[in-house]
């Protein structure tokens, strides 16, 4: 996120503070599930997405990967 204007990276740490709150807000979208069994969502943010995931037994959200729509779904 250090290449982006400041604005956009106060957007984008502001929506992901707000995962720590509401893990799974409306305008989320499970995605999938991981080899440990773990959902993935996927959190729009204007034209980004972050893909996050939720250790339910640890009580932690994980943001595992942050990009532009176009990008964030290739591996």
């Amino acid at each position: 996120m250090q290449g982006l204007d400041r604005h956009l990276r106060e957007r984008i740490e502001n929506r992901l503070r707000n995962l720590a709150e509401t893990p799974v807000p409306s305008d989320s979208k499970f995605i999938t599930r991981d080899t440990d069994n773990e959902k993935i969502f996927r959190y729009r943010i204007g034209d980004y997405r972050a893909l996050y995931k939720i250790k339910e037994k640890d009580r932690i959200v994980l943001v595992t990967k942050i990009d532009k729509r176009p990008r964030i779904y290739k591996h």
